[in-house]
C-alpha cells in the first residue's frame, strides 16, 4: 500500500472513531456514594477507580431506624425530620434514603452451650423462621453456632437448603464464648457491602471468651454491625440467670443502633424475629462527610435527632425514638 493511501486509510479510521470518543466523554458513569469492598482496596492502595475524585474525607454511613412509642418503625419521615451531629458538630446530610433496597449482610450466632439444652430445638425453629421470611436474592446470611468455641456453619449465602442444613448440624456444647462470637462474626461483616446485622440468640452468659466485652464492642463498631440480641430466660427468677452478661448485650446493642429482646416461650422468640424483620424493612439511611475537629480522639460520638419538616406540627415528631450508632472509630478506616 502507497504512502498517500496508509494516510488517507487513517484519516478514515479517526473520523469513524471521533464520534464513540465523544460518546464515552459524555455518558461516564456517576461516582457511587457508598464504596464497593474492591473500590476501598484499590483507594487505600492509591489506585484510585475510574470517574473518581480523591478527597481527604470518607462518606460516613448512619442507619438509622425510628419507632414511636409502642416500639413499632416508623415509615414516611423525610431527610428534612433528621439532624446528625459529630463531637456535637452539626453535619450536612449528604446522602438520605428511606426504606433502603442496599443488601443486607446477617450473622446469625446461636449459643449451643449446655446452659440452652433444655430450649434448643424452639430456638433453632424460630430462627428457622426468622431467616426464611427476611432473606431476599440480594441478601446474604452466615450462620454460627458458639459454646466452648466458635464454629462457622454456613459462610455467606442466601441458598436456604444450606442454611436449613447447617441449622440442623448445631450441637450442644458445655461453655460459651459468647464475646468471641460477637468479634468473629464482626470481622466477618467488615468487608462486606450494605447494611450489615448480628443476631445473637442467647441466654446471656460468658464463661470462656478470648477476648472481653471492650474489644467484642469495639469489632462490632468498626464493622457497622447492628447487633441484636434475644436473650433467653425461660425462668425469670432462675438463680443461674446472668444479669451481668443480659446488661452487656443490652449495651452493646444500644451503641450499634440495635434491639434487645427478652423471650421465655416459642411465641416471644417469634415476636422478637418479627419485630427485627419489621425494622431491618424500614430503615434510613443518612450520609455525610464529617467536618473538620478540635478532639483527637480516635472515636467520634454521632447523635441523630428528630425535628419537623416543614409544615409539620411539632407533635408529630415528638414521641418518635431515632435508634443508631453511637459512633465509630476513624482507625476502622485505615
Amino acid at each position: 500500500m502507497t504512502t498517500r493511501r496508509l494516510f488517507v486509510a487513517g484519516v478514515l479510521l479517526l473520523a469513524a472513531a471521533l464520534p464513540l470518543l465523544a460518546q464515552q466523554s459524555t455518558e461516564q458513569p456517576n461516582a457511587p456514594a457508598v464504596w464497593t469492598p474492591k473500590q476501598e482496596q484499590e483507594r487505600e492502595k492509591g489506585q484510585e477507580p475510574p470517574t473518581t475524585f480523591k478527597v481527604d474525607v470518607k462518606l460516613v454511613n448512619v442507619f438509622v431506624t425510628v419507632v414511636d412509642q409502642q416500639g413499632a418503625p416508623v415509615a414516611g419521615l423525610v431527610k428534612d425530620n433528621f439532624r446528625l451531629s459529630e463531637d456535637g458538630v452539626p453535619q450536612d446530610i449528604r446522602l438520605f434514603a428511606k426504606e433502603s433496597e442496599l443488601p443486607l449482610s446477617i450473622v446469625v450466632a446461636i449459643d449451643s452451650s449446655l446452659s440452652t439444652r433444655t430450649n434448643i430445638k424452639l430456638e433453632l425453629e424460630s430462627a428457622r423462621r426468622f431467616i426464611h421470611e427476611i432473606l431476599r436474592p440480594q441478601d446474604s446470611l452466615s450462620l454460627y453456632q458458639f459454646a466452648e468455641a466458635v464454629t462457622e456453619l454456613v459462610r455467606f449465602t442466601n441458598d436456604m437448603r444450606a442454611i436449613d442444613r447447617g441449622i440442623d448440624r448445631v450441637q450442644i456444647g458445655s461453655a460459651t464464648a459468647l464475646y468471641d462470637a460477637v468479634y468473629l462474626g464482626s470481622q466477618a461483616l467488615e468487608t462486606r457491602h450494605g447494611r450489615k446485622v448480628l443476631v445473637v440468640i442467647t441466654d446471656g452468659g460468658d464463661t470462656m471468651s478470648q477476648v472481653d466485652y471492650a474489644e467484642a464492642l469495639r469489632a462490632a463498631q468498626g464493622s457497622e454491625a447492628i447487633v441484636y440480641s434475644i436473650i433467653i430466660v425461660p425462668i425469670e427468677s432462675s438463680a443461674g440467670r446472668n444479669t451481668g452478661g443480659e446488661h452487656a448485650l443490652i449495651q452493646m446493642s444500644n451503641d450499634t443502633g440495635g434491639k434487645y429482646y427478652y423471650a421465655g416461650s416459642t411465641a416471644e422468640l417469634d415476636r422478637a424475629f418479627r419485630q427485627i424483620s419489621e425494622q431491618l424493612r424500614t430503615q434510613y439511611l443518612l450520609g455525610y462527610y464529617p467536618k473538620a475537629r478540635v478532639s483527637d480522639s480516635d472515636f467520634r460520638r454521632l447523635e441523630v435527632t428528630l425535628v419537623p419538616a416543614v409544615g409539620e406540627a411539632p407533635a408529630e415528631v415528638r414521641d418518635l425514638h431515632a435508634r443508631h450508632r453511637t459512633g465509630y472509630y476513624t482507625s476502622a478506616w485505615h
